[in-house]
C-alpha cells in the first residue's frame, strides 16, 4: 500500500485521499438530506475549480471532481436568496424542487446533515477498527519509571498494576491520566498489586507546564497496546465512545485557546493535515483509517461553529429566522457573510503560517540569507 512508497510520492497522495474521503462524506449528507428534503441538487463536486472528471445523472446533477481538493460544495436549485438573482433566472426555477422555498425544519436538516455524516462516519471508521483488529487498551502496568519523578520516589516499580487511585479504580492506562493530570503537587493515594500480593503507596504528584495550565505526573509509561476483542455491539459502542471524546478534547482545545490557557501554534491547517497524512499512510492501513475518523470528528465539530459561511452559521440564522418569524434584512445577512469570510481567510493565513514554522522553512529561508 502507500507506505511502500517514496515520502514524495506518499504524502500527496494521502493527503488527497484524506481529503477526498472526508468531503466526499460530507457533502454527501448534504446531497441525501436534499434529496430527503425535495430539493433538486443541480451540482456536486469534490474539489474546486476545473473539473478533472464529470458526468451527469439521470436526475440532471451534475457529478464532479475538481482539481483543487481544498473542500467541496452541493450546488442545489433555487439555493440563491430570490433578491439576489435577476427575474428571469426565479422564473426558470421549480418551486417544488428550490432550496429556499422549503421550510425552515428542511433547510436546516439539509445544513446540518454534512456534519452529521462526518460524526457518523467516525463511528464507522472506529467501530470497524475495533471489530476487526481489536481495541487498543494500555493496561495500567507499569512499564518505566523516570528517575527521581513522584512514582520513583514514591517505590513504585516496573511490572506493578496500579489498581486505584484515592479509592478510584483503575482499568486502563488512560484512567491514569485522566484522574492524574488535573492534580499536579496534589497528595494521592495509589493502591497497586505487586508479586501477586496489594499494597498501598503515598506519593505527591510532579507537575508539568503546558501553556498557561500545569498538568499533573506521576512519571511512569505503560507497556505496548494490547488490541481486546470486541463483539458487534461492544465496536459500536467503542466507536460512539471514542468519537465522543476525541470531539470533547476537540471542544477543550480550542476553548483553551480562546481562554489564553493554551498557546495557537497547536492551529494546524492544511500542510500539517498533509504532512501527518503521510505519516499516517507510513504506518499502516489503520493507522491512516483512524487518522481520518479523526479528522472527521474535527471537521464535522468545525462546521458547525457559529461563523458565517460555515453550516453552524447558517444554522444561526435559521434560528434567528425562527425567533423572529421571519429572515434577517439581507444587508445584515450580507454583511454577516463578508465578516464570516474575513475570519476563515485569517484563520487560513495564521494556521498555514503555523505549518510553515513548524516546518522549519522560515529557518531554512533564514539561513539561505545569511
Amino acid at each position: 500500500m502507500l507506505q511502500f512508497l517514496p515520502e514524495a510520492v506518499r504524502t500527496p497522495l494521502a493527503f488527497v485521499l484524506v481529503l477526498g474521503v472526508l468531503v466526499f462524506v460530507h457533502e454527501l449528507g448534504h446531497y441525501l438530506a436534499a434529496r430527503w428534503a425535495g430539493v433538486h441538487a443541480e451540482v456536486f463536486s469534490v474539489g474546486f475549480g476545473k473539473a478533472l472528471w464529470q458526468r451527469t445523472d439521470r436526475r440532471g446533477t451534475v457529478w464532479k471532481i475538481c482539481w483543487l481538493p481544498l473542500g467541496g460544495y452541493v450546488k442545489m436549485h433555487g439555493q440563491e436568496r430570490p433578491e439576489d438573482v435577476s427575474e428571469e433566472e426565479r422564473a426558470a426555477w421549480n418551486h417544488n424542487l428550490t432550496f429556499h422555498h422549503k421550510s425552515l425544519g428542511r433547510r436546516a436538516v439539509v445544513v446540518s446533515a454534512g456534519p452529521i455524516a462526518n460524526f457518523l462516519l467516525a463511528i464507522a471508521l472506529f467501530a470497524g477498527l475495533f471489530l476487526i483488529a481489536g481495541k487498543p487498551t494500555v493496561e495500567p502496568i507499569v512499564g518505566g519509571v523516570v528517575a527521581e519523578s513522584a512514582a520513583d520516589r514514591a517505590g513504585l516499580r516496573i511490572g506493578d498494576r496500579i489498581l486505584t487511585i484515592d479509592t478510584t479504580p483503575v482499568t486502563s492506562f488512560e484512567d491514569i491520566k485522566r484522574i492524574v493530570a488535573p492534580r499536579p503537587g496534589q497528595d494521592i493515594d495509589v493502591r497497586i498489586s505487586r508479586d501477586g500480593a496489594e499494597q498501598s503507596l503515598h506519593m505527591t504528584l510532579g507537575g508539568q507546564r503546558n501553556a498557561a495550565k500545569a498538568v499533573g505526573l506521576m512519571g511512569i509509561s505503560g507497556n505496548k497496546a494490547m488490541f481486546v476483542p470486541q463483539s458487534p455491539f461492544e465496536s459500536l459502542v467503542g466507536g460512539v465512545s471514542q468519537s465522543w471524546r476525541i470531539g470533547e478534547e476537540t471542544l477543550s482545545a480550542v476553548w483553551q485557546m480562546l481562554a489564553g490557557q493554551r498557546g495557537a501554534s497547536d492551529l494546524g491547517g492544511p500542510l500539517r493535515i498533509a504532512q501527518l497524512s503521510g505519516e499516517m499512510a507510513q504506518y499502516g492501513v489503520a493507522s491512516l483509517i483512524s487518522f481520518i475518523a479523526v479528522i472527521s470528528v474535527n471537521l464535522g465539530l468545525i462546521n458547525l461553529f457559529p461563523i458565517p459561511v460555515l453550516d453552524g452559521g447558517h444554522l444561526v440564522f435559521y434560528l434567528v429566522e425562527a425567533i423572529r418569524g421571519r429572515p434577517l434584512p439581507p444587508v445584515a445577512v450580507e454583511y454577516c457573510f463578508r465578516a464570516g469570510v474575513a475570519v476563515l481567510v485569517c484563520l487560513f493565513v495564521f494556521a498555514t503560517f503555523n505549518d510553515v514554522s513548524h516546518f522549519g522553512w522560515f529557518n531554512w529561508v533564514a539561513k539561505l540569507i545569511g
